[in-house]
């Protein structure tokens, strides 16, 4: 990375900090109990330009490097603290790269800028009641009539589902099963047919969560993504992104949890002495630093390789990607467990940052791809 790149990551970065100190970290306990964040977040964030990182300038967005927007999602992790909020704030860098990439161009102009503009929510719907990394045995249908599509099924698990005006559905359209027979389409969220109901979590509170139902929805042929059976190979390469921000989120929520103990530890005195004068406090804290840099170095190799699309076809990267994901989260719930022991009781209560992202951990874990799921796949990637 050369000078110029990195006083741009500074001087970026340094707004999202701004903005996430002002705007996320004073808030971020009232918006968990309200269940949401004001929709004018998204007009703010998209003022400042996060909305639309990573996007054409024809469509209102700011092109730039995978370092940059790693960057910021883990300055926003850092000091806002809430991945509720981030996870609503940003569900349209997984909703809306389907469209960008495979959408006629009528679609993306009519989609991408407002949701880049903050004045719509886009969403994507993949996961179903009946299964989850199973993507190959989805089950919701559109069956083409006419100039439209007619759409029956459920999704859950949707981020931003219950306010999204765009939702990337994936679909079975035609006969084929498994993986050949997947599509994807856009569907407006107003369309008729569509119900959604809030589903309650034990993280994130502040992101919208919903289940859908599509009841004979019918959609203008023009939205669906590419052509039909493409759908598996676009999830696919979108799941690349999606890994790799989620990986910068968890070490932004890491770092999160260190400052906190840090800063509590050296407040709190017990026995005459603050914590961190004591052996034990500070090895918890060396652990916790000895994760985050060896995280913090992955994630910045990985950042750079992933230029010039790479993220889609160097096996070698996705099977680091994955390798990272779980990596990152596993530094993520152990910096979150050390640091509500350290808090002790205080770590326990609502209102603490450790205390949420410690609720939060298990979702970073699983979304985007469990555990389980990510060592099979690199496996794969790397032909073991």
């Amino acid at each position: 990375m050369n000078d110029d790149a990195r006083a741009d990551i500074e001087a970026i970065t340094a707004a999202v900090k701004r903005f996430a100190l002002e705007r996320i970290a004073p808030n971020a306990t009232k918006w968990d109990e309200a269940g949401e964040f004001p929709r004018e977040l998204y007009r703010e964030a998209a003022a400042l330009g996060l909305q639309g990182l990573g996007y054409p300038e024809a469509y209102g967005g700011t092109p730039v490097s995978h370092a940059l927007r790693t960057a910021v999602s883990v300055t926003l992790a850092r000091f806002g603290g809430s991945g509720g909020v981030m996870a609503s704030l940003q569900s349209h860098n997984i909703g809306l790269p389907p469209v960008l990439r495979y959408g006629r161009d009528e679609v993306k102009r009519e989609a991408i800028p407002p949701v880049l503009r903050g004045e719509k929510i886009a969403a994507l719907c993949i996961t179903e009641p009946g299964g989850g990394s199973d993507v190959a045995s989805l089950r919701t249908t559109a069956r083409r009539e006419g100039d439209h599509y007619v759409l029956n099924g459920e999704k859950t698990f949707i981020t931003s589902g219950v306010r999204a005006d765009w939702l990337t559905v994936a679909v079975r359209t035609g006969e084929s099963k498994g993986a050949s027979g997947i599509s994807m389409i856009l569907v407006p969220g107003d369309a008729p047919g569509i119900s959604r109901t809030r589903l309650d979590k034990m993280g994130w509170l502040a992101s919208d969560t919903a289940h859908i139902r599509f009841d004979n929805v019918r959609v203008p042929a023009k939205y669906l993504l590419a052509e039909e059976g493409a759908g598996f190979k676009i999830i696919m390469t979108n799941f690349n992104g999606e890994r790799l921000a989620m990986s910068a989120m968890a070490l932004g929520f890491a770092q999160c949890c260190y400052d906190e103990a840090l800063d509590w530890s050296r407040q709190r005195k017990t026995f005459g002495t603050a914590l961190v004068e004591k052996q034990v406090i500070r090895h918890k804290l060396v652990d916790m630093q000895m994760r985050i840099r060896s995280t913090e170095a992955w994630l910045a190799d990985v950042s750079e390789r992933a230029e010039g699309g790479k993220l889609e076809s160097d096996p070698n990267l996705v099977a680091d990607v994955c390798m990272l994901k779980n990596h990152s989260t596993q530094t993520m719930q152990f910096c979150a467990d050390q640091a509500v022991q350290i808090l002790g009781g205080m770590g326990f209560m609502r209102g603490t940052k450790c205390e949420r992202i410690y609720r939060e951990v298990k979702v970073m874990m699983i979304g985007g791809g469990a555990e389980e799921i990510m060592k099979e796949l690199a496996a794969r990637q790397l032909a073991l």
